[in-house]
């Protein structure tokens, strides 16, 4: 049995939470954003469609991460986005801000890329284990991002976000030192002549279920990571208040990624994603009828659900016998922000026409749908 290396595994957790903290300042800010900038529901939409774009070309970006030195993509990535995050905090043009998020986009596609292969790396045969570890860096990112945006926005206003910048910036010189003697074993490895082509064939049908699986189970998830602030202060809350429920919500989130894993590693993927399908329909359609007496009670249990599914699809897909693990991944994180993408346009699409929700509860139906694509997915 290879080795658990928990102090590798925990410095690209900690990149990952340094990287994300500044892609989740988006969701906060975006009320103060919709005001400054003057638009629709709608056209915010695209401001979350920018950033994941980039996600498209994620099979190009990982043929480009499979033959060349992995870790520099993981050191410098956190300073990109954070510049990228920083800069829009101070923009009143809605073009500029759909350029600083592709570029802050480009920034997440290529740190997400091989960081979960250097994960699997590190992990030995508890690749569950080390992709909760891994998501527990991002879903912290996702709870102290919002709490910091309350703060700053309390203190300095909009313009304050900027002020955040240099965590991203130091937090590459670290990477820098711990990183910069590692070697990767699983780049460097040219791709033959219809070597991708043979990848592609070999890992197909996997991906075509996955993909079914990831539009219906991750409706959810998007909406509420994306639109739960807008819900709120729609509903009579501050501004302030709905990013500290944010923040909670993540923080559960990351209760729920850092066990999901493991327990996908005793219990198997398909059993584990079953119960977080279950749970976050539930816990979901008791938030939408009692959020406005029983918010900070109700923000545990559906974020411990909502974020479970990730780290056991990340293990899912890095069970897949191939030589190629970070171009696999890049197809694997291709296809969840491309999806994720059109969830969130059609999210705000349909949020503007028959509000968010309703919208929400459409997708406490489709949550429920993905459990039929679960035991396909292992087939």
């Amino acid at each position: 049995m290879k080795q658990f290396q928990k102090s590798k595994v925990l410095l690209i957790s900690f990149a990952h939470f340094t990287h994300d903290i500044f892609s989740a300042l988006l969701a906060p800010i975006l009320p103060l954003l919709i005001q400054r900038l003057g638009i629709t529901l709608t056209e915010a939409s695209f401001l979350d469609i920018a950033r994941k774009v980039p996600s498209l070309f994620n099979p190009l970006l990982g043929l480009i991460a499979e033959r060349n030195d992995a870790k520099y993509f993981v050191i410098l990535t956190p300073s990109v986005t954070a510049v990228s995050m920083g800069l829009l905090s101070l923009t009143s043009s809605y073009a500029v801000a759909l350029f600083l998020l592709f570029i802050a986009g480009v920034s997440a596609a290529f740190f997400h890329i091989p960081s979960p292969t250097m994960i699997k790396e590190f992990s030995g045969n508890q690749s569950g284990r080390g992709m909760s570890y891994f998501m527990v860096g991002g879903e912290s990112a996702r709870t102290v991002g919002p709490i910091l945006a309350a703060g700053v926005i309390s203190i300095w206003g909009l313009d304050g976000i900027w002020k955040l910048t240099p965590v991203g910036i130091l937090s590459s010189i670290f990477l820098y030192i711990k990183l910069k003697d590692y070697q990767t074993t699983f780049n460097a490895k040219k791709f033959e002549k219809g070597e991708i082509k043979g990848v592609l064939k070999k890992v197909k049908p996997f991906f075509t279920m996955l993909t079914l699986f990831i539009m219906f189970n991750y409706t959810s998830k998007y909406a509420i990571s994306l639109y739960l602030p807008l819900f709120l202060t729609h509903n009579g809350y501050s501004v302030e208040s709905a990013s500290v429920a944010f923040g909670v919500l993540q923080g559960f989130g990351i209760l729920g990624a850092f066990f999901a894993g493991r327990f996908s590693d005793k219990i198997g993927r398909v059993n584990m994603l079953i119960i977080s399908a279950i749970g976050s329909a539930l816990f979901l359609i008791l938030f939408l009828l009692f959020f406005k007496n029983a918010l900070w009670i109700l923000l545990a249990p559906l974020g411990f659900f909502l974020f479970t599914s990730s780290p056991v699809m990340l293990a899912f897909v890095h069970d897949l016998k191939t030589d190629k693990p970070t171009f696999v991944n890049s197809i694997y994180m291709g296809i969840n922000f491309g999806v994720s993408s059109i969830i969130v346009y059609l999210v705000g699409l349909v949020g503007e026409y028959i509000g968010l929700f309703k919208t929400f509860e459409i997708t406490v139906i489709l949550t429920l749908v993905s459990i039929f694509f679960i035991n396909k997915l292992k087939k």
